[in-house]
């Protein structure tokens, strides 16, 4: 019976990662996290009794395996002015905001036309940085990319300037809750490494563009042709068909032989026509 209960509660050993992740998105804005898991972390106890609120456990983590790493008694101190520990953990925190919850300062809107909600955690004055700060060198921890060309340190004002450009740009990312540590790196370093701006070719931007072009093309056509007939378009996705074509010739140039798609309805069409050929 408590085998059969391990295996059915949400609290088993193998989801740990996913909750503790939930919690930390909590602690962070608790209404990022649904109503029921709200009120299960509103239930649990306090600190030691008293009403303080509990930290997020992964920068703690971040800060200790960096000292851990770093060899003191063997290394000259390092240039620049110092900064405390409570500051480092506290920019360290401010980092992993943006993991979390840059996606909502992200300008995904071209128009301008939405208002967006104030997140206090993306803001340095959240965490006790401000102005006079902004020349301090701190560690970058386990950012996964160079800021102003180091890997190891850099002033404030870069930092501030590198995790805005990633996270609050023009591309907006969730994948923190993730349960593997080695696949959120992967996804760290394709973003954080690049600033969220690849550097294309422009045989490359070209192949972006015609997709594109063929794919809104495509729903002109089917909009004209199919005049109030029911159909599940791709219009407001149409980046979807420039994606699906690089993943299909990635795949073809890595040995692959077959691909299969699943997909909902809509931009099927659209799929079916521009990425696997099929006749209109």
């Amino acid at each position: 019976m408590m085998r059969e209960f391990q295996q059915s509660s949400s609290f088993f050993g193998a989801n740990a990662p996913y909750i503790e992740e939930l919690y930390e998105q909590y602690l962070a804005d608790p209404g990022s996290v649904s109503e029921a898991w709200r009120k299960h972390f509103d239930s649990l106890p306090n600190i030691a009794g008293h009403a303080a609120k509990d930290v997020a456990h992964t920068p703690v983590i971040e800060a200790f395996t960096l000292r851990a790493k770093q060899n003191h008694a063997l290394r000259a101190p390092a240039a620049g002015p110092s900064v405390d520990e409570k500051k480092q953990l506290r920019l360290l925190q401010y980092i992993r905001a943006h993991r979390v919850l840059g996606s909502r300062h992200s300008q995904l809107d071209p128009l301008r036309r939405m208002d967006k909600m104030p997140v206090p955690e993306l803001e340095l004055e959240y965490y006790g940085l401000g102005e006079a700060d902004m020349d301090t060198e701190f560690s970058i921890g386990s950012w996964q990319g160079s800021i102003a060309g180091r890997t190891d340190r850099a002033k404030l004002k870069d930092i501030v300037a590198t995790v805005k450009k990633t996270y609050c740009g023009t591309i907006g990312v969730e994948y923190m809750y993730v349960s593997s540590t080695a696949e959120k790196r992967w996804i760290q370093k394709c973003f954080e490494g690049t600033q969220s701006t690849p550097s294309l070719t422009a045989e490359e931007k070209r192949f972006i563009l015609e997709r594109l072009t063929a794919a809104e093309g495509l729903e002109k056509y089917l909009h004209t042709r199919y005049v109030g007939q029911k159909r599940f378009s791709l219009e407001g996705g149409d980046s979807l068909i420039p994606l699906v074509d690089d993943l299909i010739l990635g795949a073809g140039a890595r040995g692959a032989k077959e691909v299969v798609l699943g997909m909902a309805h809509r931009g099927r069409l659209n799929i079916l026509v521009n990425s696997l050929g099929k006749i209109p």
